[in-house]
């Protein structure tokens, strides 16, 4: 078994499930502390490698995943890795995207769709999911 996130670091979210992700912004530097097991990153362009398994799923800033279907069977992958791996979800900032795709992750971890994005907001960061298109795919996601 693979030691969890500390569910006090920094971008820890914690599910109601009680499985940890953790959110980030690329441009910050990577927090100290355990690696990931494994990261999906949320950009419009291919990231370079990163030292632990990692997926891109092109999704350009201020947007929406480009491929919706595929984002869906994406974040189911991290929600079912979270309940024995540390898994993260990351893009450039760590509030749009980033934050999004956390609301989606709550959603498939039984939080309602239209309070997902609040969900976030009080327990990752309050300025996630930063456009109305963000938050309307949000209360339509069903995973």
């Amino acid at each position: 078994m693979i030691e969890s996130w500390d569910p006090a670091a920094p971008g820890v979210l914690r599910l109601p499930s009680g499985r940890l992700v953790r959110g980030r912004g690329l441009r910050k530097p990577l927090p100290d502390g355990p690696l990931p097991t494994y990261s999906v990153l949320l950009l419009g362009k291919q990231p370079t490698a990163t030292e632990w398994e990692s997926r891109w799923l092109r999704w350009p800033d201020f947007r929406l995943p480009s491929d919706r279907a595929e984002a869906a069977s994406v974040l189911r992958n991290v929600w079912e890795r979270a309940a024995s791996e540390r898994v993260e979800v990351a893009c450039g900032g760590g509030r749009g995207r980033t934050g999004t795709a956390l609301a989606c992750l709550a959603v498939l971890d039984g939080v309602p769709p239209a309070e997902a994005v609040d969900f976030v907001r009080r327990h990752y960061d309050r300025h996630a999911v930063e456009t109305p298109w963000q938050r309307r795919y949000v209360r339509t996601f069903s995973g």
